[in-house]
């Protein structure tokens, strides 16, 4: 069953100076849940080294033509942390790592900071995964960049096994060990859903079939969702991976009046086209007010178009 369309934002969990407080952060993902947002997703790094410049390397899992949007002292607050804080402001918006590199984490480490997290907010977490661009990173933690895609699929492992429950035993070339408990488990019984990150390649797909709730797309796939949907189904075909997941993220196209504005009308009219495509999971970038309440009214008025053009009351 092709699930409902539904609207999701980013909310700024990063800053290029050390900013006045994270107020405005805390009233975006405020403002979403009150307004009927469905999704909101924080992003994450770790650390940086001076050279950025890998970011528009897609080789290095890059974007072409892509900037950081903050030098290497920018703030960026860790987004597991982050959507704890958001979780107790709010009552109903899912929270998403948009995305996590996982790989960075020990994988034990990881499935318990989850799974508490997904506990704490009443099941609403959604964990979207992605190997990043940058090998410092990976240098810090004392990994091998070049070994990310398996370090990634390791963890994945380990945390399907640890929620999977009561007393579990796991073993692979990387780790061993028998008869363990990490309670509490997920609040569904089938874990925390997956959201795996990256382009149309073989990678990607054996790891969203094997672990993926939804798909993420990166780079050409995200610009033009039609072709990457159409090169992910191929390769689901040709490697025998069974059916596509369902859930697929893609960026609504935004229109801006003259004076920079966005026309919501406009906008949220390519939303069908995204929805036939196959998006289920539909990204609006909005430059939000700081205040509260009037985010909270720009977002209820985008939600509204939204649920317009797509039927949902």
């Amino acid at each position: 069953m092709i699930p409902q369309p539904h609207l999701s934002i980013q909310v700024v969990n990063f800053a290029a100076e050390a900013p006045n407080g994270w107020q405005r952060l805390l009233n975006h993902a405020v403002a979403a849940d009150r307004a009927g947002v469905d999704r909101v997703a924080v992003s994450d790094h770790v650390v940086f080294g001076d050279d950025l410049s890998d970011y528009a390397k897609p080789e290095k899992g890059g974007l072409a033509g892509g900037r950081q949007p903050t030098g290497p002292d920018g703030h960026w607050l860790e987004p597991l942390t982050t959507l704890a804080w958001l979780a107790g402001r709010t009552d109903r918006v899912r929270l998403q790592t948009g995305i996590l590199l996982a790989a960075l984490r020990r994988p034990v480490v990881l499935a318990k900071s989850a799974a508490t997290l997904d506990v704490l907010s009443g099941g609403r977490l959604d964990l979207g995964v992605g190997v990043g661009w940058q090998e410092t990173e990976y240098t810090v933690a004392g990994l091998e960049f070049t070994n990310r895609g398996r370090l990634l699929d390791h963890a994945l492992e380990v945390c399907e096994v640890l929620w999977g429950g009561t007393r579990v035993s796991y073993e692979s070339p990387e780790l061993c060990f028998e008869e363990v408990y990490s309670m509490p488990g997920p609040v569904e019984a089938r874990g925390i859903p997956v959201w795996v990150s990256g382009t149309a390649n073989r990678r990607t797909a054996r790891r969203l079939a094997r672990f993926g709730t939804g798909w993420i797309p990166w780079g050409d796939d995200r610009s033009d969702p039609v072709a990457g949907m159409d090169k992910m189904c191929t390769l689901f075909d040709q490697l025998g991976l069974g059916e596509v997941p369902s859930e697929v993220q893609g960026s609504i196209p935004t229109i801006r009046e003259p004076d920079g504005t966005v026309d919501l009308s406009a906008t949220m009219a390519g939303v069908p086209d995204l929805v036939a495509a196959g998006v289920t999971d539909c990204r609006l970038a909005l430059r939000l007010p700081e205040g509260l309440e009037e985010a909270t009214d720009l977002l209820g008025c985008a939600v509204g178009a939204f649920r317009s053009v797509v039927g949902r009351p």
